[in-house]
């Protein structure tokens, strides 16, 4: 209840900026925490409405919407931290209990990546890093979301912003992942990426999955996506990046952005993509992120 009504107040709030003494509200809440766009808003012709935002000005973690991501914790990674160097795939040295990988200052939210102190005491992973997520609190579908962030730079480092399915309605496939964001080592570039059982199982290239585009590593950028039954619109600092398309005829495979979504935001280091961290005094990094925002 406490979720919903959070909504109902920003909605209220969006409408009072404008002026606006009457309105209807653009999603259908289900299971009190998914916000389910109605379907009719298909392009930017119709006036996108700000539904939902954080700015994370509290100076801790709203935990009505977010979840600190741990290897061992969370009920999407379930791993025994002693056998962290099986772990192959980006979340080897994320931590939910650790207080040094999510921080606070006096606006932002920062994850952190940083050499581990106490290695031969405690948790031995050499490095720990910080990210967050709202499967299960806060999910939706269709509609526009944007992330304000600054990234730190280091050999290594490969921060992400990304999207995976609330409920993966589809048992017998990949449920689909909206990359928005992410960025390595030192480049001056972004990459944004569509993933379904079409492509990481077919291998089907057409259409495009993915796209870089250029991002200012000295200070914020937004990334985004816009999210509509039939398309995917991704862009950065408000410039168009690439479309993925909703194929007629395709089915489920290539399409299976029907269904709510949760966010992920997190701080990840080393694989086989950025590469193994080759300077630790560039270390700690950080990914500030200043707001996230949706819009339907």
């Amino acid at each position: 209840m406490k979720v919903k009504m959070h909504f109902v107040l920003i909605v209220i709030t969006a409408f009072a900026v404008t002026g606006c003494s009457s309105y209807s509200k653009p999603y259908d809440l289900t299971d009190g925490y998914m916000l389910v766009q109605k379907e009719e808003r298909r392009n930017d012709q119709a006036d996108w409405r700000l539904v939902w935002e954080d700015d994370f000005d509290k100076g801790s973690l709203d935990t009505t919407i977010w979840t600190r991501i741990g290897l061992f914790e969370s009920p999407k990674w379930k791993v025994p931290v002693e056998n962290w160097r099986e772990v192959l795939n980006c979340f080897r040295y994320i931590t939910a209990t650790d207080p040094r990988v999510v921080l606070f200052d006096d606006d932002n939210i920062r994850l952190m990546g940083i050499i581990n102190p106490d290695s031969l005491t405690g948790d031995p992973r050499p490095y720990l890093t910080g990210g967050i997520y709202s499967w299960g609190k806060f999910a939706f579908q269709y509609g526009r979301i944007e992330i304000r962030a600054k990234l730190d730079q280091a050999y290594g480092m490969w921060p992400a912003i990304w999207m995976l399915s609330e409920k993966d309605i589809y048992p017998d496939q990949h449920n689909g992942e909206m990359d928005i964001m992410e960025t390595l080592n030192h480049d001056d570039f972004a990459y944004q990426t569509t993933h379904n059982h079409y492509t990481i199982t077919l291998k089907q290239n057409e259409p495009k999955k993915s796209i870089t585009a250029k991002i200012d590593t000295s200070d914020y950028n937004v990334y985004s996506v816009s999210w509509y039954p039939d398309k995917l619109v991704y862009a950065i600092n408000g410039i168009k990046s690439y479309e993925y398309p909703k194929v007629p005829g395709a089915g489920t495979y290539q399409w299976p952005f029907d269904q709510p979504f949760y966010l992920l935001i997190d701080q990840q280091m080393e694989h086989e993509w950025p590469g193994m961290i080759t300077n630790p005094e560039e270390l700690p990094i950080s990914m500030t992120v200043d707001w996230v925002r949706l819009y339907q």
